[in-house]
């Protein structure tokens, strides 16, 4: 899972895609956070986003860096503890002028049942499985 965290920190901007109904959803997303050894991500309970993730959970992140992506599947699981919220807004601290851990709309989220696969043009896929 750290090689996968290393990754998405290094790509800095990773996409998520959710599912609308029959639609999906893709958005821009850079927070990522190991705790407790999980693999998380962070939002905002306002946001559209988060109301998709509570109908299906199932989601998936796509990031590319230096000739290489990473794609993550899995369901997201929302974790309500202000110790997890925290230790996201600690590793962001200019979030902290937009959210706070106690503040209600906050939402950290990890992967539960999570495959990786790093993939590239001259490389087989490697997977790795949290």
């Amino acid at each position: 899972m750290q090689e996968v965290f290393d990754f998405l920190k290094q790509c800095g901007t990773y996409y998520l895609a959710t599912v609308e109904g029959d639609q999906p959803r893709v958005r821009p997303f850079g927070t990522v956070d190991i705790f407790e050894g999980k693999l998380y991500i962070q939002t905002g309970k306002s946001k559209e986003v988060s109301k998709q993730l509570q109908i299906n959970p199932k989601a998936e992140i796509c990031a590319f860096g230096e000739g290489k992506w990473l794609r993550i599947t899995g369901r997201l699981v929302s974790d309500d503890r202000v110790e997890a919220k925290e230790h996201m807004l600690d590793n962001y601290p200019d979030l902290k002028t937009l959210y706070s851990a106690t503040d209600g709309n906050t939402q950290v989220l990890y992967f539960e049942d999570a495959v990786a696969t790093f993939s590239s043009f001259t490389e087989e896929p490697r997977v790795i499985r949290f």
